[in-house]
C-alpha cells in the first residue's frame, strides 16, 4: 500500500479511536485569518477559498467565516498570528512536520520542543525532514458513497493524479492547484466527501512497532491536542493493534 493511502488510514483510525477532536473550528478560523492576509476575496485568493470550503464542510456559520476574514485583513482586531512549521524526529526515527499558528511565538516554540523531548523525539533544523514529504490535495470518499470506477472516472477527468484504496475510504490525490476543481467535480456528481484538504503527504513510510510505535502515537496525540497546532504530518506506519492499544 502506498505511503499516501496508508497514512490516511492511520490518521482516520486514530481519530475514530480518539474522542478528543473538538478543535476543527479553531483550526479553520486560524487558517482563514492567515489566508486572508493575502486578500479578503476568496475568488481572488486560492488559499482563502480552500479554507472557506473547509469551514463550510464542518457547517461553520457564515458570520464566523466573515469575522475571521475581517480579522485576517485587519478590519477587525485579533488577527496577529504567526505561522511556524517545526521539523523533527519522533521515536524510532519517524519524520515529523508540525504546522502551528500562534499569537505567542516564544511560548509555542518552548512547548513544542518540550513535547518532542518528553515523548522521545527531538526538533531538527529547517529542511531536515521536509524533503520526505510532498504537498498534495487529498479528498476522501466513503466506499459506500461511490463505486470505484465511477469515482475514478470523475476524479481523473477533472485532473486528479491518482485514486487509492484507503481502507473504508477511497482517497483521491491531486496536485494542489487541481484540488478545488476535482473536489467540485466530485460534489457536483452528488458524491459526499469525508475530508478535503491540501497537506503534506509522506513519500514513503517507516514501520514502527512496540515501544517506538506507542511512543510515536503518544507524541502525535500530544501535538494534535495543542491549541496552536494546525496539522501534524508524519511518515510512521503502525499496525492496527498498536492503535487499539492506545484506545
Amino acid at each position: 500500500m502506498s505511503g499516501h493511502s496508508k497514512w490516511a488510514t492511520i490518521k482516520h483510525k486514530k481519530a475514530a479511536l480518539d474522542a478528543k477532536r473538538g478543535k476543527s473550528f479553531t483550526r479553520i478560523i486560524k487558517e482563514i485569518m492567515i489566508a486572508a492576509r493575502q486578500g479578503g476575496d476568496p475568488d481572488m485568493n486560492p488559499r482563502l477559498r480552500t479554507a472557506v470550503v473547509a469551514a463550510k464542510a464542518v457547517s461553520m456559520p457564515a458570520e464566523n467565516i466573515k469575522r475571521a476574514i475581517l480579522r485576517g485583513t485587519g478590519e477587525l482586531e485579533g488577527g496577529q498570528i504567526d505561522e511556524i512549521v517545526f521539523e523533527g524526529y519522533g521515536p524510532g526515527g519517524a519524520a515529523v512536520l508540525v504546522a502551528v499558528a500562534t499569537d505567542n511565538r516564544n511560548r509555542t516554540v518552548s512547548e513544542i520542543r518540550h513535547m518532542f523531548s518528553k515523548n522521545g523525539g527531538n526538533l531538527a533544523e529547517v529542511g531536515a525532514v521536509a524533503w520526505m514529504f510532498e504537498r498534495k490535495g487529498q479528498i476522501l470518499v466513503e466506499k459506500d458513497k461511490a463505486g470505484e470506477d465511477q469515482l475514478m472516472t470523475i476524479a481523473l477527468d477533472a485532473g486528479a493524479e491518482d485514486m487509492r484504496d484507503s481502507g473504508d475510504n477511497w482517497e483521491v490525490v491531486t496536485a494542489p492547484e487541481a484540488h478545488e476543481q476535482v473536489l467540485n467535480a466530485i460534489q457536483k456528481a452528488g458524491i459526499p466527501t469525508t475530508e478535503a484538504v491540501i497537506g503534506m503527504l509522506p513519500k514513503n513510510l517507516l514501520k514502527l512497532e512496540g515501544k517506538n510505535a506507542q511512543a510515536m502515537l503518544r507524541l502525535s496525540d500530544a501535538l494534535e491536542e495543542h491549541d496552536d497546532v494546525q496539522n501534524v504530518y508524519s511518515n510512521f506506519d503502525v499496525d492496527e493493534k498498536e492503535l487499539e492499544a492506545m484506545a
